[in-house]
């Protein structure tokens, strides 16, 4: 086999595993189909969505990296250790950054559209 396609298969199987076993990109990933629906609902514009697919893309892929990262952590020193600590500390933050900007993002974006459509059901 092609050692591109083979990597191609590794890296599926690197998604497969964060999706099956990590509760928290689990949460990421309902949140991001709960955008989806939100999106297809209130017809939101091309730039929306391309606001949306970035979000997701940057949350995800933090969590990815962040998974990687305690996996890797836990190997290299299966110990208490406070620097080992840190570093699973920052890799967590970085998520927690990336997921507060992409719901600020959906904030910005559904926030104005729910407004109007609270206004158009008062208005009835």
């Amino acid at each position: 086999m092609n050692k591109r396609v083979k990597s191609f298969g590794y890296a599926l199987k690197g998604i497969k595993a964060v999706v099956t076993k990590e509760a928290n990109m689990k949460i990421h990933l309902l949140i991001a189909i709960l955008v989806i629906l939100c999106g297809v609902f209130f017809r939101i514009s091309v730039s929306e969505w391309l606001i949306c697919l970035v979000c997701f893309a940057l949350v995800i892929t933090a969590e990815m990296f962040n998974t990687a990262l305690e996996q890797l952590v836990d190997f290299v020193s299966p110990g208490k250790n406070k620097a080992a600590g840190r570093v699973k500390d920052i890799a967590a933050g970085a998520v927690l950054v990336s997921a507060v900007f992409a719901a600020i993002a959906g904030f910005i974006i559904f926030i104005p559209k729910g407004y109007d459509l609270i206004l158009r059901l008062l208005q009835t």
